[in-house]
């Protein structure tokens, strides 16, 4: 399959590639750098297995898919015993049949009709040049026939002629067969092109759903990443706040190691005065051991002087001799015994020495491994520390910014509320101002009618009314309160007071 994809590759500006769709290249999922210490946390490696698995498997089966369709649609070709084309050309797919795919991607019936009218017109070109011909050389042979006297020498140039036309017919005899061999040729050349183009058709539209495929993988494989980036956001957040739990757990102990340390290390001190305390002692037994020793000696020599004397006076204090002498063994067997107990005591001595000593070294490494951890630990809470004052700062930087468009959001709901109610407000003034004109026209034009009905009423009883009087006022009422007029005014203003009233209020309102 590596040739081949060489092959397809190296075709890059043919139909065929400008036919098929651009496959976008695969993203790798994005990676997320967190630097703490939850990176060290290791990942659970069946949902990272199960991933890349699935990944695999799908580029597996598309590289399967790929290499079935060069080996169905380019080895099938190159091992087909095709004809062999003028000039060195091959049958390759990807010269004859890709590259050329513009001029081939014509329909087979859509050549069948060309070339049965393209014969056509040959055959009644031909035939009209024939005809011309003929004409031409019948005209000739006229004419050269006329010129002879005789009709021995006509038949002579009769027979010239037609030899002359029988070697033409078998030179275009011979010509045509050429001819009919190149034509054949060029059959077996184009059905074979147009199998070739019938496969690369086949390859191009199984190699367009091939892509198609590889772009539902990458949009797969994209939301696959995003997905994963999510969950290990997630997972990060989770092995943060656990790792916080493990510092304030690491912490206590620390501080419960601290006090420990404290107490082993007074305790140590005072082991190193017991050990001091019992060396002086040790070496104050040995001294006090010397001494007896010295003594038991000097003793001893007591003894040979008194067995010295005792001898001389052996007669005279046997029974006193019998008494100090089993004095003498007892206190000799008392020595003795004190003497082993002594070495004993020694030796046991000796042994707590060394496990004292093996467990001070001992502590003295743990002491050092400790160190050791501590310092580690604290340069790692540092690193910490100053990665939590960022992620601060930015969690800070953010928060300030949600509460201010927090707030700008408010305002305009707000805004947004009274606007609604100072316009509803204003509507129903406007209807009930609509509703006070309309009543107001309503009551005026129903005055006007009264007064002009009143008007034109006494107005026709009274001698020399040039005109209608105007509605008379309070104080021509005041006056004329006997006439007979004063009644017709009483009844004008008892029909105008409602009509003011609602004028009256009509300005109160606006």
């Amino acid at each position: 399959a590596g040739p081949q994809m060489a092959e397809v590759s190296a075709v890059p500006n043919t139909a065929e590639s400008a036919a098929l769709p651009a496959v976008p290249p695969v993203e790798e999922p994005a990676f997320v750098p967190v630097s703490t210490m939850a990176d060290h946390v290791p990942v659970p490696v069946s949902t990272v297995a199960e991933g890349v698995s699935s990944q695999c498997d799908m580029a597996e089966e598309l590289s399967r898919q790929l290499e079935d369709i060069l080996n169905t649609y380019c080895l099938e070709d190159n091992g087909e015993d095709g004809v062999n084309l003028p000039n060195g050309q091959s049958h390759g797919p990807v010269l004859n049949g890709l590259a050329n795919e513009k001029e081939l991607d014509v329909k087979p019936e859509d050549v069948k009709v060309n070339a049965g009218g393209a014969e056509k017109e040959k055959v009644k070109t031909q035939e009209k040049k024939k005809v011309k011909g003929l004409g031409k050389e019948i005209t000739l042979l006229m004419q050269t026939l006329n010129t002879l006297s005789t009709p021995e020498e006509k038949l002579t140039g009769l027979c010239k002629k037609y030899a002359d036309l029988l070697e033409e017919q078998r030179n275009s005899q011979k010509q045509m067969r050429v001819l009919q061999k190149k034509q054949s040729q060029l059959v077996q050349e184009t059905d074979h092109l147009k199998k070739e183009h019938s496969k690369a058709i086949l390859a191009r539209s199984k190699l367009e759903s091939l892509c198609r495929e590889l772009q539902r993988h990458n949009r797969t494989l994209k939301e696959d990443g995003t997905q994963r980036a999510r969950v290990e956001e997630e997972k990060r957040k989770v092995v943060t706040s656990h790792f916080q739990v493990t510092l304030n757990d690491i912490q206590a102990q620390m501080e419960q190691h601290n006090e420990r340390n404290a107490s082993l290390r007074l305790e140590n001190s005072e082991l190193a005065e017991k050990l001091k305390k019992l060396i002086q002692q040790y070496e104050l037994r040995e001294e006090h051991i010397d001494k007896v020793f010295k003594h038991k000696d000097l003793q001893q020599q007591l003894v040979d002087a008194k067995l010295q004397q005792a001898q001389e006076l052996l007669l005279e204090s046997e029974d006193r001799h019998h008494r100090e002498k089993d004095f003498l063994l007892k206190e000799a067997v008392e020595s003795q015994r004190m003497c082993e107990l002594m070495k004993q005591q020694e030796v046991h001595l000796k042994q707590q020495l060394s496990l004292y000593t093996e467990k001070f070294e001992e502590f003295q490494t743990t002491l050092s491994k400790s160190n050791e951890v501590f310092t580690t630990f604290k340069q790692e809470m540092e690193k910490m520390t100053k990665k939590i004052k960022k992620l601060e700062k930015e969690t800070t930087m953010y928060r300030s910014r949600w509460e201010s468009s927090n707030k700008a959001l408010l305002n305009m709901a707000e805004e947004k509320t009274l606007q609604d109610r100072e316009f509803d407000s204003l509507q129903g003034k406007v209807g009930k101002l609509e509703k006070l004109c309309r009543a107001l026209q309503n009551e005026r034009n129903e005055l006007s009618k009264k007064v002009q009905g009143l008007s034109t009423g006494p107005g026709d009883n009274v001698p020399g009314a040039e005109s209608p009087s105007l509605p008379p006022t309070d104080s021509q009422e005041v006056e004329g309160g006997d006439d007979d007029g004063g009644v017709s005014q009483g009844r004008l203003l008892k029909v105008l007071h409602p009509a003011c009233f609602l004028f009256w209020s009509f300005l109160i309102f606006l």
